[in-house]
């Protein structure tokens, strides 16, 4: 059934394997997101069968996935918690981001319920300006969290290269490992865990010029292949560890420029169109509900030229091989479009080992 999401589980393995390496290397915790395939069970025990021994999950209804196919792994929680769902953290998580005070209590309350511990990292903002506490709240939140008897501050993170794209540097990290001596004067404690990034402080690391973080949260380094500053492959990684598959519903040549007055198309925008004459034009079962279109990889020879929430309109004039309806065409998704493909109920999935 199409459209397809084919999933590699043996190059994921593979690629867990590589960062894992990478990073115990350099006595760094490496963290392996799963949030972009929705806490998917099977891509989960492929990155814990590399040798990753800490999960990641933003939410918690993939956090009930994995335990209900008996992932019995650690689980960081990668969202600020919800105050409304934190019974629910300290249930399925050991360890959370915060940035918050009234979250850390409700956390620290919650704990005491179920007479448990919660772990937590204290996200410090270094100028993405995502989450974290600005570096002036470091000390009153630290005391603050010293108090908590049923939270346990493992040490601070911070989040680069999400929201304003900021690059980690020798700088903003060193600032972090200062924050995080500081940190440990005022809770009184050693504070083991810094966790430096995602998967953008990869160049850092394969420079050997990353300061001496202790964890990376890494995502689309593992499903992917690649660092998130300018998305080059990390060597030695596979790039195509998932395969979106679509078929084509229609083929003929038609002109490129609509015929007729131009309004907003079905999302509101007010499309612009290139003359490229009469060629011939594919449209697959495949649209906007189920990838990000701008996202996709196209095969050589063929240009996207727009998609509507059901239809992806191609050239394929320049495609090597003929083609006709039936036919299936196969795209490498970038990020977006395979947390779309995973997102959708449209899209099925298909594992090979």
């Amino acid at each position: 059934m199409y459209p397809k999401l084919i999933i590699d589980l043996k190059k994921l393995q593979e690629n867990s394997q590589l960062l894992a390496n990478l990073c115990l290397a350099e006595n760094i915790q490496p963290v392996a997101v799963t949030k972009v395939t929705c806490g998917d069970p099977k891509v989960a025990q492929a990155m814990l069968a590399g040798g990753i021994s800490m999960l990641a999950e933003s939410r918690v209804e993939n956090a009930r996935r994995l335990r209900a196919a008996g992932i019995d792994a650690p689980l960081l929680l990668l969202r600020l918690p919800m105050l409304s769902q934190v019974e629910a953290v300290v249930e399925l998580f050991q360890c959370s981001l915060n940035s918050e005070l009234s979250t850390i209590r409700a956390l620290n309350a919650a704990a005491a319920k179920v007479d448990a511990v919660h772990d937590i990292i204290l996200m410090v903002d270094l100028g993405d300006l995502r989450e974290g506490i600005m570096p002036h709240e470091l000390e009153d939140m630290v005391l603050a969290i010293a108090g908590l008897k049923n939270i346990r501050l493992l040490g601070l993170g911070t989040n680069l290269t999400c929201y304003g794209g900021v690059i980690p540097t020798l700088e903003n990290l060193g600032q972090l490992l200062e924050y995080n001596r500081q940190a440990e004067k005022l809770y009184s404690q050693p504070l083991p865990v810094i966790s430096g990034g995602n998967s953008s402080s990869l160049p850092l690391l394969l420079q050997g010029q990353l300061p001496p973080v202790t964890q990376l949260r890494l995502g689309e380094s593992i499903v992917l292949g690649r660092e998130t500053v300018d998305r080059q492959p990390i060597p030695g990684a596979h790039l195509d560890c998932f395969q979106i598959q679509a078929e084509i519903i229609e083929i003929r040549e038609k002109p490129s420029v609509p015929i007729g007055k131009i309004g907003q198309d079905a999302f509101g925008g007010s499309p612009v169109f290139e003359d490229r004459g009469t060629h011939l034009r594919a449209i697959l079962a495949l649209g906007r509900q189920d990838v990000v279109v701008d996202g996709l990889e196209t095969p050589q020879g063929i240009d996207i030229l727009g998609a509507s929430s059901d239809h992806l309109l191609l050239d394929v004039t320049n495609y090597p091989k003929p083609l006709a309806v039936g036919d299936i065409l196969t795209f490498t998704p970038g990020y977006g479009s395979l947390l779309a493909a995973m997102t959708s109920a449209f899209v099925n999935k298909e594992y090979r080992q």
